[in-house]
């Protein structure tokens, strides 16, 4: 089984749960409580994620949620006051890879480009439209107006899931369902 080394910065508490129970899986209220009045926003786009990402790695019963981890040692946040930076030794079969530059765009509710000229063919659609802000398109009735370029970019989100691009400029994260006891590797915590 091949392994893949990670981090990921959680609150105490989770470390202290997968100490205690050997597993750990995020509950809506952690989400709430971390995003207070922006809560809905991230209730919805987790729950269009884990819909996504449920095809590629099934959900176990009783995950909902995602849990985010980098994949580079020098990307990873550091542990601050209240947090433990985790290392782990994850499953690949339990991991999904996105690339952080389309799940930005898909967070802003914007289009991801298949590449540069499909970018630059998108901008030049958008403008010969008079739309200077695509997000008005998913977020407002504006979409109402222009039901196809809504669906393009509703569509493009699938893209998130599509193998990561091969170059060095390209950053990846991952994501779990659960974090188990014995993946853990070792703790940092803050000061």
């Amino acid at each position: 089984m091949e392994m893949v080394r990670a981090w990921t910065r959680q609150h105490q508490h989770v470390l202290e749960e997968l100490q205690t129970n050997g597993i750990y899986r995020v509950r809506e209220e952690h989400i709430r409580l971390k995003n207070q009045a922006i809560t809905d926003y991230y209730l919805e786009l987790y729950q269009w994620y884990s819909r996504q990402a449920a095809k590629l790695v099934p959900l176990p019963e009783g995950a909902l949620y995602p849990i985010w981890l980098f994949l580079k040692e020098e990307e990873k946040l550091p542990a601050i006051a209240g947090t433990v930076v985790l290392t782990l030794a994850v499953p690949r079969e339990q991991l999904v890879i996105t690339e952080v530059e389309r799940w930005g765009y898909r967070v802003n509710y914007m289009y991801i480009p298949l590449d540069a000229e499909d970018d630059k063919e998108h901008e030049a659609e958008l403008e010969e439209y008079g739309i200077g802000n695509e997000t008005a398109l998913i977020q407002t009735s504006k979409g109402n107006f222009y039901p196809l370029l809504k669906r393009k970019i509703i569509k493009s989100w699938q893209r998130l899931f599509e193998p990561p691009r091969d170059s060095a400029l390209v950053v990846t994260q991952g994501t779990v369902w659960e974090l188990r006891r014995e993946w853990l590797q070792g703790v940092e915590y803050g000061t």
